[in-house]
């Protein structure tokens, strides 16, 4: 499968920024270094990939985004009323959107909540948790994931939180392929935390990269993620030592 055109068009959510008389210093997640130096951000690009260590701040805004937009912290569209605990939620109250063309449509993919939504489809007997007849919570992670992509993904504002956590890498270059015809539509935005390579590859697309001194713009290959997993193909034997021995030291 090949990925050769650059996504093109504006985004509908253009700007995250902060409003200072909402953040709370020395209170989590405003201690996060990223987070307090980084913002505001410019989404210039329909797909903008989020990437940076554990920890970095990432999903965090992101689920402060979601947060911001009307879908619960734990994942989910608006319509979700299994939710409990959805009274607020400190960096999304502190958030300040700022639209091209605001749109009220979209998602938010969390991974390790995603069954949990699943179930409540099941359980309401929504008609998008059955894709193919077959209900979400009755197929594998990664063909519940795809299912949703390729089903529920249309137009509007879609938060995904490291989605290829239950792909295959020959199942992340389908989405990959999916991610490509839906941004070139110019119907939909996607905001991305990853740690796949292979997604940072998308053509286009605007990584920005979460880090100590705040937020930047960068190529996907300056990314730790694609030097680090390069490197580590080109000779993993070097690595695999360093390891062991380093193991076998303590």
């Amino acid at each position: 499968m090949r990925v050769n055109a650059s996504v093109i068009g504006s985004p509908f959510l253009s700007t995250v920024a902060l409003r200072e008389s909402e953040v709370n210093a020395g209170e989590h997640p405003f201690t996060v270094p990223a987070l307090m130096r980084g913002l505001p951000i410019e989404l210039s690009t329909p797909v903008t990939f989020l990437v940076g260590e554990n920890g970095s701040g990432k999903s965090t805004l992101l689920e402060a985004i979601g947060w911001s937009l009307g879908f619960s912290a734990q994942g989910g569209d608006r319509t979700n009323s299994y939710i409990e605990g959805a009274d607020g939620h400190l960096l999304g109250r502190a958030l300040a959107l700022s639209w091209r063309k605001k749109v009220s449509d979209g998602f938010f993919l969390r991974a390790e909540t995603f069954f949990n939504y699943a179930r409540y489809l099941e359980e309401v007997g929504s008609v998008f948790g059955l894709y193919d007849g077959v209900p979400l919570n009755q197929r594998s992670h990664g063909e519940a994931f795809l299912a949703l992509f390729q089903n529920r993904f249309e137009d509007g504002v879609y938060l995904l939180d490291e989605p290829e956590a239950a792909l295959s890498p020959s199942r992340q270059l389908t989405f990959l392929s999916l991610l490509h015809s839906l941004a070139e539509s110019r119907a939909a935005q996607f905001i991305i935390a990853t740690h796949s390579p292979i997604l940072l590859s998308l053509p286009g697309a605007r990584v920005l990269s979460f880090g100590d001194e705040g937020i930047e713009a960068v190529d996907y290959r300056e990314t730790e993620h694609f030097r680090l997993t390069r490197d580590f193909l080109n000779a993993p034997e070097r690595y695999l030592r360093h390891l062991f021995e380093s193991d076998q030291d303590e």
